[in-house]
């Protein structure tokens, strides 16, 4: 399973790195986090991403440096950069310096609010793992790319030089629907969550999909010519299907063999796990595939790849499924199953001052595929921090999703709205415990809640923190980003978090 985890830095260098990092952070605005409310996770930098309402972060190396790029939801906020106001799109911060982020670029999104703008999902991969980089153009294969999701298209960047991002191709356009994509680097297969009701790479006569959000398969393994496969979706949704129409995609990681998809965010949610051979080679199929499978696919040819399944109860969602496999269980040591298969099942809260369904974190043992189990959870209580009467949203939405060999299998970091990050420690995979938190402080810039309220007028309108997205990197170091404009977080863990990971803490 090695070669299919992220390659992280070495930890030699994440240890030095965070030792100097010990002291007070160059943060900006941020730098006195006396007001933050923590455990165990500290501040080290800080940016606003030009108070931006963010959605998701990554951190790609390239060139000795670390890159950030941060989706965002639509609206629009000035480019200090080229004063200039800009609709939302993606930021791009060199965090090579932890303690210093410094903002480099703003690519541009469509119009819109919310998710009917902006650009909120990207994805990057260098040239050097890609199988078929444009070798004419690149024969040091020394390129890097992106793959962001605008709320009407997927496009991919040269981001060699991040601050000058070059536009390559648009993959799929006009679309009316879509969000959290998955491009795998060492096959260059792209899975892009797209709108059903009006496809791209379909005949003529073929009917719509029956859910606005489905998938499309693409091969980007040379990311200056991409290759349609195929249109993928849960049985049911397909073009002419009848009865029962499931929930539409939300997103999917993909590990090793098989793709971990989440259907639904905070109710009627569906987990679903894919063989990716049969995915991509319908002739693996016990039965040959329909003549048109890859555009209007039959039940037999959606069911074929399909491992399991797992429907969640009417309350609950599916936004993000990271998987956890052959993970160790301690307390299982002579037990013939002590080596199993999970899933982390993180579901998207809603509604403001808890007034919608509460959601959390969920294990899910997927070591028979078939038959996958819920066995455990972790739940923050509201009464923890009082966290129903601040305002804003108030539960989980999603975790971190690199596999970088310094949390994986140790730490789950999961974003929790009003209430920050969240460590969780999984190396009891079937009583999963929190070690650690961080909630920062709002600033001038954070937008009140719920959205849309104006201060002094309406009432309930609250400024609150709303972490809304979490990633990590190979130095071990978190990034936070929120939805009501405050702007990136990036943390260290200190105590019995730092430890678990083998990093140094305060205590060393």
């Amino acid at each position: 399973m090695t070669r299919f985890l992220v390659r992280s830095a070495s930890l030699a260098f994440a240890m030095a790195l965070l030792v100097v990092g010990t002291g007070r952070a160059d943060a900006g605005d941020e730098d006195d986090d006396g007001r933050a409310e923590s455990r165990n996770m500290k501040l080290v930098g800080f940016n606003d991403l030009q108070a931006r309402s963010a959605y998701q972060p990554i951190v790609h190396e390239q060139g000795g440096r670390s890159i950030a790029y941060v989706g965002h939801h639509g609206g629009e906020a000035l480019n200090t950069l080229n004063n200039t106001v800009e609709k939302n799109g993606t930021s791009v911060v060199d965090v090579t310096n932890p303690r210093r982020p410094k903002y480099l670029f703003h690519i541009a999104g469509p119009s819109g609010v919310g998710e009917a703008g902006g650009a909120q999902m990207v994805r990057a991969c260098s040239a050097k793992d890609l199988p078929n980089a444009n070798l004419n153009a690149d024969p040091n294969r020394n390129k890097h790319y992106i793959l962001r999701a605008t709320a009407s298209s997927h496009e991919v960047y040269d981001v060699t030089n991040p601050s000058t991002p070059i536009l390559v191709n648009t993959v799929v356009a006009n679309l009316k629907n879509t969000h959290k994509s998955w491009w795998q680097c060492d096959t260059g297969i792209a899975y892009l969550v797209t709108d059903g009701t009006d496809l791209v790479h379909a005949t003529p006569s073929q009917p719509n999909w029956r859910t606005t959000r489905m998938t499309q398969v693409f091969d980007l393994s040379n990311p200056v010519n991409p290759k349609f496969i195929r249109n993928y979706g849960l049985a049911g949704q397909q073009p002419g299907a009848t009865g029962a129409n499931p929930t539409g995609v939300h997103g999917m990681i993909e590990l090793g063999d098989r793709l971990y998809f989440g259907h639904g965010t905070g109710s009627n949610g569906i987990m679903q796990i894919v063989d990716r051979t049969k995915l991509l080679d319908a002739t693996k199929c016990a039965t040959p595939p329909s003549a048109n499978f890859r555009t209007n696919p039959t039940e037999a040819d959606l069911l074929c790849p399909q491992l399991g399944r797992l429907d969640t109860v009417p309350t609950m969602g599916a936004h993000t499924t990271f998987p956890v496999i052959q993970q160790p269980v301690p307390d299982f040591a002579a037990s013939p199953n002590r080596v199993r298969d999970f899933v982390v099942l993180v579901n998207e809260a809603g509604g403001n001052k808890c007034s919608d369904n509460r959601q959390m974190v969920y294990i899910v043992d997927i070591t028979t595929p078939s038959k996958p189990t819920g066995i455990a959870n972790h739940h923050v209580p509201a009464a923890s921090g009082n966290f129903c009467a601040r305002g804003g949203r108030f539960g989980s939405h999603s975790s971190n999703e690199s596999f970088t060999t310094v949390f994986y299998g140790k730490l789950v970091f999961a974003s929790w709205f009003n209430a920050g990050v969240r460590a969780i420690d999984i190396r009891e995979p079937f009583s999963p415990r929190e070690v650690g938190f961080f909630i920062p402080r709002t600033t001038a810039r954070t937008d009140p809640r719920p959205e849309g309220c104006k201060l002094g007028v309406d009432n309930p309108c609250d400024i609150v923190i709303q972490t809304n997205n979490v990633e990590v990197d190979g130095r071990g170091l978190v990034y936070i980003v929120d939805r009501a404009n405050t702007g990136m977080h990036i943390l260290r863990l200190t105590g019995e978090a730092a430890k678990i990971a083998g990093l140094p803490s305060d205590d060393d």
